[in-house]
């Protein structure tokens, strides 16, 4: 069965949207790691899209950095040189937000005029558009967090909130692609795999979670040993904490649980590969089945690499450990992006 003509240009547009999508987030993860997400202090929808021009222009923009906390805190000593670098960072990245927005727009009033969907997607569609304006909309709100009282950095649970819903909006988008591309007769239905898929789905949005927690409160040189956590398998520090604000801003309690997680999934992505090692007569299946054991078995060495090399972090430097907490995070989203094939895959209706 071969996609329909009128569905190949939707089809590819999705597609964009992904890899689009996939870069915004990668482009998220640079910004955290170069301390760059604080440098723009307005959300400025229109006239925000072109950077300063001019000497005057570029005083301005550094001046309003100048009165957030982690100016006076943190970078009191900047130089506009230094300034500008960690600008570029975030204006790119919200930059290229916009440029999701008009890849998105532009093409959906196309196709919706030459009559390219079908009225089943048309809904979907729109939805697609509402999450990427909340998106947004959390995107500011977690930089907001960062501008008063004596904060340095954004709020991590605000951080990861704006990263998950990020996941949210990429595995939306390629499910919608998945329904074009997919010949129905790749599909089959196997329950058993299916329940045992989304269990691994919502162990990995919570890991993920756990690591957007890790970056926000910088946790990585907390414990930069690995099996280990500081000498310790289990930490003496966790039977003393207690309550959720423990398990989600205590260094050691995220190393644990994100470690922890780590583990299980490594485990339960084992057993389902052993499980879909047998044929289910569809070309599709078996060649991603192998997807998921690779990437994460490549996530979990790009994590203990993260953990070891935190120790030669140099404070705005790229480094070792920027190369691996980013190499990190992009797996993290192609891991997330093969159980979703999975789960599509093994979900045919009898």
């Amino acid at each position: 069965m071969k996609m329909e003509a009128t569905s190949r240009p939707v089809a590819i547009w999705l597609l964009t949207g992904v890899a689009m999508v996939i870069i915004q987030i990668a482009l998220g993860g640079i910004t955290r790691l170069t301390g760059s997400g604080l440098s723009i202090t307005e959300w400025n929808v229109v006239t925000g899209t072109l950077p300063p021009f001019d000497a005057a222009e570029w005083a301005i923009e550094f001046s309003k950095y100048q009165q957030t906390p982690q100016y006076r805190l943190l970078n009191f000593d900047f130089t506009l040189q230094e300034f500008k670098t960690i600008f570029f960072w975030e204006w790119f990245h919200r930059f290229w937000a916009r440029l999701i927005g008009v890849v998105f727009i532009i093409p959906f009033i196309y196709f919706l005029w030459t009559r390219r969907f079908k009225a089943s997607m048309v809904r979907p569609l729109v939805i697609l558009f509402l999450l990427g304006a909340l998106q947004g909309a959390v995107g500011w709100i977690m930089v907001a967090s960062g501008l008063t009282g004596d904060a340095i950095y954004v709020k991590p649970t605000r951080l990861a909130l704006h990263f998950v819903l990020a996941l949210g909006l990429l595995s939306y988008t390629f499910w919608f692609a998945l329904q074009l591309l997919v010949p129905a007769d790749q599909r089959v239905g196997l329950p058993s795999v299916r329940k045992r898929v989304i269990f691994i789905l919502t162990l990995l949005v919570v890991q993920l979670a756990y690591g957007a927690f890790m970056a926000g409160h910088k946790a990585a040189t907390a414990a930069p040993t690995w099996p280990d956590i500081n000498g310790q398998i289990v930490p003496d520090l966790l039977r003393t904490g207690s309550g959720i604000m423990f398990w989600i801003e205590n260094k050691i309690a995220i190393h644990f649980v994100h470690r922890g997680l780590a583990y299980l999934l490594l485990i339960a992505i084992v057993l389902l590969t052993l499980q879909l090692h047998r044929p289910h007569g569809s070309r599709w299946l078996q060649r991603a089945a192998w997807f998921p054991i690779s990437l994460v078995l490549l996530q979990v060495l790009l994590g203990i690499l993260s953990v070891l090399y935190s120790t030669a972090i140099i404070p705005g430097q790229w480094g070792l450990f920027e190369w691996m907490a980013q190499l990190h995070q992009l797996v993290a989203m192609l891991l997330l992006l093969s159980l979703v094939l999975l789960l599509y895959l093994t979900g045919k209706r009898g």
